[in-house]
């Protein structure tokens, strides 16, 4: 697994994020059970940026926690049958299934810690656990796809021992 990460605000976090993000990423995969090697990236981001992209890629005018953009279709949440069939999903060099980016706004996560009264480190892992679910297929649209998704989190953060403090 590879995580490319690019760190561009990092105030705040004060605790090895690098460490955090590449445990949270592969506890991900391994959960879902995910077939062959991943590539993830992952950018930290201004709350200038995540809105600059929130407002291009989603047509959303305001700052949010995360954005995730998934690489791969899936017929289903988790379906990863067809996933070494397709050569255009592996990096050339690597040979890695590219899941997807993971763009990050520190300045939220921050708050947003405050806010629900936890640490930033669990506030951080819980947003890249909940964006690896939606760039392995996962969304939260009807209810029963939300209680899955909740459940998948709390799954992944438990396995780390990065509970609500």
């Amino acid at each position: 697994m590879t995580l490319l990460i690019d760190d561009l605000i990092t105030d705040g976090l004060d605790f090895d994020y690098v460490k955090v993000a590449n445990d949270v990423v592969e506890e991900s995969l391994r959960v879902l059970k995910f077939p062959l090697p991943a590539q993830v990236s992952l950018s930290l981001v201004s709350e200038e940026e995540i809105h600059v992209e929130n407002q291009e890629f989603r047509n959303v005018d305001r700052v949010t926690d995360v954005l995730s953009f998934p690489m791969v279709e899936y017929p289903a949440p988790g379906d990863f049958s067809f996933i070494g069939d397709d050569e255009d999903l592996l990096d050339p060099d690597t040979k890695e299934v590219m899941l997807g980016d993971i763009v990050l706004c520190t300045p939220r996560v921050i708050q947003q810690a405050d806010e629900f009264g936890h640490s930033v480190k669990r506030e951080y892992a819980f947003l890249i656990a909940h964006s690896m679910l939606h760039l392995c297929g996962y969304d939260h649209v009807k209810d029963d796809e939300t209680k899955e998704m909740e459940r998948l989190q709390d799954v992944i953060l438990d396995n780390l021992g990065i509970g609500r403090d």
